[in-house]
């Protein structure tokens, strides 16, 4: 059993195995290894481009020749559809913060499953996994359940407006809130805030764009805008602190929106129950009006949920609003808190708010990215590995600015990562010579961990990496 990643309530020992040997093959590019070793992978994009566009279900999944197809997971690893093993850092988009397939999570969906998967009437597990967010979570008064993240920003966003009688929101370049309309100008580009494709000008005039950290920015908008609604941010910066954001900075927000009567939400879809049991607020001591939850909330399946002041909530709430005399926010949704997902939901939540799971993730994250920031060092190539909590990303210094890696400061490095396409020229091969070396992270390159990672993947990760630099050298990318 590793002594990085002991089991956590209800699970069984990891087990270990020798490390595989390696997959590059002689002369080989990596890209002619990725495609000697996954022809299942190729069939199966090949089929999928006839009947879906780019064969994909999800952006993120795009990956050029094509995408790797999984068969199962278990624990930090997973098999593709050819058998081969990975270290698995995709980590279902960042829910599976207790791993694959985790046994009491399992177990509580199967015991689901054999009541029924729709029930179209209230639950007991609703009443119960409402009672663990409200007790984990430090702003969570009341709860409302939705179906992902996008629709938890979305609801979240409304509640703001509705509550301050206010039209416009503020949000930060590079972080991402889902695919609502409000929310796609100034992820990965309309910087300027025009409207995406599909999304009516008049709404996007209504987003107002900061960078993050910029202090005279976020003032000024507030001098110059009186009719703000709310800030919103992922609270350990955009791509689960790819890009950073400043504690104080966090703190010049709740300052800001409390002076002015304007709300702080706070985006833990992500970082809820996997940076802390009590997410982002509970590390940093700052309490937003407004946080949005998926992923970890419901233990892997779909689900999400706002939480947030009871009296921002009400607008929900029949008879409050009935009282009041004003129009309550309609809120339908037919898989809003699915008994399947509560169980899992509840199941996760009960181990991580008992367990210390979020912390040995955070461990070995930082463990981690010293070893990989090593092996750049001896390597001598000027990249660096960062991050915070359970993350990692890998910096390839697309601009070839002077750095140390193991004294990299991202928050300097934000404005390239803003100008750097995700996933494109040297990130796609990074990402593919660590698939082809038996580790999988997203297209960033970044990766997030969880709690069953433990020795034997921090060995083959490491070996990964080394590989991977090694071969980019060979190639003539580095």
């Amino acid at each position: 059993m590793s002594t990085l990643a002991q089991p956590v309530s209800g699970s069984t020992p990891m087990q270990t195995t020798a490390a595989p040997a390696p997959r590059s093959l002689p002369n080989a590019t990596l890209r002619e290894a990725y495609q000697a070793m996954t022809p299942g992978s190729a069939a199966l994009a090949g089929q999928a481009r006839t009947l879906l566009p780019s064969g994909l279900t999800h952006d993120s999944r795009h990956f050029d020749p094509y995408p790797l197809y999984v068969a199962r997971a278990q624990g930090a690893m997973k098999w593709d559809v050819d058998g081969n093993r990975y270290v698995d850092y995709f980590g279902g988009h960042g829910a599976l913060i207790l791993g694959h397939a985790h046994p009491a999570v399992m177990q509580a969906v199967h015991a689901a499953l054999d009541q029924g998967t729709h029930f179209g009437a209230c639950h007991e597990r609703e009443v119960r996994w409402a009672e663990l967010i409200s007790r984990m979570v430090p702003s969570a008064e009341r709860v409302r359940f939705t179906s992902s993240g996008t629709e938890a920003t979305l609801m979240a966003l409304r509640l703001a407006r509705a509550f301050t009688g206010r039209g416009k929101l503020v949000r930060f370049r590079g972080h991402f809130h889902g695919w609502n309309d409000h929310m796609t100008s100034g992820h990965t580009d309309h910087f300027d805030g025009s409207a995406t494709t599909g999304v009516l000008d008049g709404v996007s005039d209504a987003v107002l764009l900061c960078d993050p950290n910029d202090e005279a920015g976020i003032t000024r908008l507030f001098e110059q805008h009186k009719d703000i609604a709310a800030v919103i941010l992922e609270p350990t910066g955009a791509n689960f602190g790819k890009m950073p954001i400043r504690p104080a900075y966090l703190q010049l927000l709740r300052d800001l929106t409390t002076a002015s009567g304007a709300l702080l939400v706070f985006d833990e879809v992500v970082t809820g129950f996997r940076v802390a049991p009590g997410g982002a607020q509970q590390a940093f001591g700052i309490t937003p009006d407004l946080t949005t939850l998926a992923k970890i909330v419901a233990g892997g399946l779909p689900g999400g949920a706002v939480a947030g002041h009871k009296e921002i909530l009400d607008w929900l709430d029949f008879a409050d609003t009935r009282a009041k005399g004003r129009e309550k926010i309609a809120h339908p949704g037919t898989f809003n808190a699915n008994p399947i997902s509560a169980a899992a939901g509840i199941a996760t939540l009960e181990i991580l708010s008992t367990t210390d799971a979020c912390a040995r993730a955070n461990a070995f994250a930082a463990t981690l990215r010293e070893r990989l920031n090593e092996v750049l060092e001896e390597e001598g190539v000027a990249w660096a590995v960062h991050g915070s909590f359970s993350g990692l990303h890998v910096f390839t210094n697309p601009e070839g600015a002077t750095i140390r890696p193991s004294a990299f400061d991202a928050h300097d490095a934000i404005p390239a990562m803003l100008r750097a396409r995700r996933g494109a020229g040297l990130a796609g091969q990074v990402r593919m010579g660590l698939l082809v070396n038996g580790v999988d992270v997203n297209s960033g390159p970044s990766g997030l961990v969880s709690a069953m990672h433990g020795e034997e993947e921090m060995a083959l990760t490491v070996e990964a990496f080394r590989a991977t630099i090694r071969a980019l050298k060979r190639e003539g990318s580095i």
